[in-house]
């Protein structure tokens, strides 16, 4: 699934389409779209692009009165593309003077949905997100931690209670700060709450810098994978040497996710 960073570097990848006018709209599946196929293009059509912006994992397109949420899914993709080609599972595309913005999902599991924009704030799904993992500050990333009997994996795999983490940056932000992903939230020291802290923000931004992590199925706004799952150290490792004590690293399901770490190093 794409994770922020991931999200962040589509994000960014598309803010040249801002001012542009939104000429046509075109679903080949239906169940993407909300309200229905009908409704998402009466809405659309015609509308210049305000800004783009991002709440965790969720994009936010802003048409003036009318605004765009699109969820990626597991597999979900956004690809500019200005020579008219369609790449396999294309199921929405968006047309703007000069290319056109694709929507592509293999698993069908992400979601587009248009708006009044006045509504946004008690949308449903937007309401029920946590502050975005880039935008905390550390006093309130203590709080959401420490009040918690939950294992500590859990607890950062909960968009409710932070925004925008998944597998992949949770297994490399616990291993980077040591902690086990079993161990329950509020028996972290302060210390381990600084560690893990401060790695989420590391693990995040390194991540922006190579433009995300290409594991299986994502591309960035161009259709271009990233460079992040070049310096994994335990994701997607398991059996492998820790790349601190040379440990075979461990694999396990916490939070109904597949997790791996070290045994030795992570306590």
């Amino acid at each position: 699934m794409p994770e922020l960073p991931e999200v962040e570097t589509i994000r960014r990848d598309l803010l040249f389409l801002i001012g542009h006018r939104l000429e046509g709209v075109e679903v080949y599946l239906p169940k993407m779209v909300r309200p229905s196929p009908e409704v998402f293009r009466r809405a659309l059509e015609g509308r210049r692009l305000a800004g783009i912006s991002r709440r965790g994992k969720l994009l936010i397109f802003d048409f003036g009165e009318k605004t765009l949420l699109v969820h990626l899914g597991l597999t979900g993709a956004l690809i500019y593309q200005e020579d008219g080609r369609r790449p396999p599972h294309t199921h929405v595309v968006l047309s703007f003077e000069g290319g056109s913005l694709l929507y592509t999902d293999l698993r069908q599991f992400g979601w587009l949905e248009v708006l009044e924009s006045r509504r946004l704030p008690e949308h449903r799904f937007y309401a029920s997100l946590g502050p975005d993992a880039l935008g905390l500050d550390y006093p309130e990333f203590e709080t959401r931690i420490l009040r918690s009997r939950r294992a500590i994996k859990a607890l950062l795999l909960d968009q409710k209670v932070i925004a925008g983490l998944g597998n992949i940056y949770t297994d490399e932000a616990l291993f980077r700060a040591g902690i086990h992903p079993e161990r329950k939230a509020a028996s972290l020291s302060r210390a381990e709450v600084q560690a893990l802290y401060q790695a989420v923000q590391e693990v995040l931004r390194r991540a922006l810098e190579l433009r995300g992590s290409s594991v299986r199925d994502y591309v960035d706004g161009t259709g271009s994978p990233g460079r992040f799952q070049e310096e994994h150290l335990v994701y997607g490792k398991r059996g492998r040497p820790c790349p601190r004590c040379g440990t075979p690293l461990a694999y396990r399901v916490v939070a109904t996710r597949g997790t791996t770490f070290c045994p030795r190093c992570q306590t």
